[in-house]
């Protein structure tokens, strides 16, 4: 709805990864150099870290736009803690060799597949998202697919993503071998407060943005202090502001609108706010009356808090219902 009010020809801050709004950061930059002298081993496995939200699936997104899909063939595997027979049964319905029978089936289907692809010149890449949640066996198991080889070449490239903590399982003895076969590595950090910056206007110009809404200069350091500079924090919290200054009918998004976005926001997830200390309050003395009166003032506060973010949310939810209506008007044939 407010792509339509501010004159979007797409939605910015989407959550869903596109490569078309690939941010290319100085740290993202470096990420797709080494996905890319990864790519030119041809061989053995490329690793990718971050935190949740940092942007590693639109990476992938953005190498694979830049791939010769005539020249390579890409599976992708999104894992949930599942056994080593079953990743392997994922393996090879994604190559599309099929999932039926015992490991040995299984291993001779996917071979079979990746040598059809070579001799098709076909080059086959694996992608294997949310590695963390695999166990030991698992992992073991993409190590002893990328030994199918083909008159000394390997058949299987595997691009791992995960979060942080799989560098620490990746360190475990059990996976030596593994690690000997990784030729690239790279952690996906955060944006700094500049490139938060240029992040959200680069956003919003592949969305056609013309300057409508305009940007307190405030706002943009207060969108980094509260997503750490996550890109999905960051499209979590812009696509919520930019939805407030739509129902409030603003055309200029200001500080204010981000806290009380922020606010809002943590409340809707089950954080909660922790609303503002009260002065003095570690070191009341030890009066029963005292203490009583200071927590009908916090109740009070918290009182006039909430007041105050009902009516708000009471009008944006009128605005909402009649903007639906003008819309309704509007397509009415």
């Amino acid at each position: 709805m407010f792509a339509e009010y501010y004159g979007f020809n797409a939605m910015p801050f989407q959550l869903t990864p596109d490569s078309r709004f690939f941010y290319s950061s100085s740290v993202h930059a470096r990420a797709i150099a080494h996905l890319i002298y990864g790519l030119s081993q041809q061989e053995g496995f490329i690793i990718v870290t971050g935190e949740v939200g940092a942007g590693k699936t639109t990476l992938v997104e953005r190498l694979w736009s830049q791939l010769d899909r005539s020249t390579y063939t890409i599976a992708r595997i999104v894992t949930s803690q599942v056994s080593g027979d079953d990743l392997l049964r994922l393996t090879a319905a994604a190559f599309g060799a099929g999932e039926g029978g015992d490991k040995a089936t299984l291993l001779r289907g996917i071979e079979a597949i990746l040598r059809d692809h070579r001799a098709a010149g076909r080059r086959a890449l694996l992608v294997v998202d949310e590695v963390q949640s695999l166990s030991v066996a698992g992992l073991e198991e993409l190590r002893m697919l990328s030994n199918i080889t083909d008159d000394g070449h390997a058949l299987l490239q595997t691009i791992l993503l995960g979060q942080p903590q799989f560098r620490r399982m990746l360190a475990s003895p059990e996976l030596e071998q593994l690690r000997q076969r990784v030729l690239a590595s790279f952690h996906l950090g955060p944006l700094n407060e500049d490139e938060t910056h240029a992040y959200i206007e680069f956003r919003l110009r592949a969305a056609g943005w013309a300057g409508n809404p305009s940007f307190e200069p405030e706002v943009f350091p207060l969108v980094f202090r509260h997503t750490g500079g996550i890109p999905r924090r960051i499209n979590r919290l812009c696509s919520r502001l930019l939805l407030y200054g739509a129902l409030e009918e603003r055309a200029e998004i200001s500080a204010a609108m981000v806290e009380t976005t922020a606010r809002e926001l943590l409340e809707d997830l089950g954080s909660g706010h922790p609303g503002p200390a009260m002065p003095g309050s570690a070191s009341l003395p030890g009066s029963a009356q005292a203490a009583g009166a200071l927590e009908l003032a916090h109740l009070a506060h918290r009182m006039d808090a909430l007041e105050h973010a009902l009516a708000r949310r009471e009008r944006v939810f009128q605005r909402f219902i009649d903007l639906l209506g003008t819309l309704s008007d509007v397509r009415r044939p």
